[in-house]
């Protein structure tokens, strides 16, 4: 069973940046290819990122390319969203999850989220 929590969540204005953290336990890590999706109020959660196993290859929303970078460090047990450039429209509660499989959807572990709230 993996435990994720995620952190670096917070309020930050339109144009800045923040980078999200998630920390993986009871688990190899390295056995996970790990993703980060979103849910805004009132709509559905949706897919943001992955990167595969050992961090050789990622993929992304089209909304979030060129503004978010996923990236993991196995040592640490641990994924990353770089999030420059932000938007109000990005203002979502930010989840980490967990699969064997590479994939985009329909992961099997998930961590409790962390809200980012961008302001205009």
């Amino acid at each position: 069973q993996v435990q994720l929590v995620e952190s670096g969540g917070g309020l930050v204005q339109a144009g800045g940046s923040l980078r999200l953290s998630c920390a993986a336990s009871g688990g190899t890590f390295s056995n996970y290819a790990m993703g980060w999706f979103r849910q805004a109020p009132g709509k559905e959660r949706e897919f943001v990122a992955v990167i595969s196993w050992r961090g050789g290859w990622s993929y992304y929303t089209d909304s979030v390319k060129g503004r978010f970078t996923i990236s993991r460090d196995n040592a640490k047990n641990t994924v990353y969203l770089q999030m420059n450039s932000l938007k109000p429209e990005d203002t979502a509660v930010y989840y980490c999850a967990a699969d064997n499989r590479l994939r985009r959807d329909g992961m099997d572990y998930w961590g409790k989220g962390t809200l980012v709230t961008v302001s205009s």
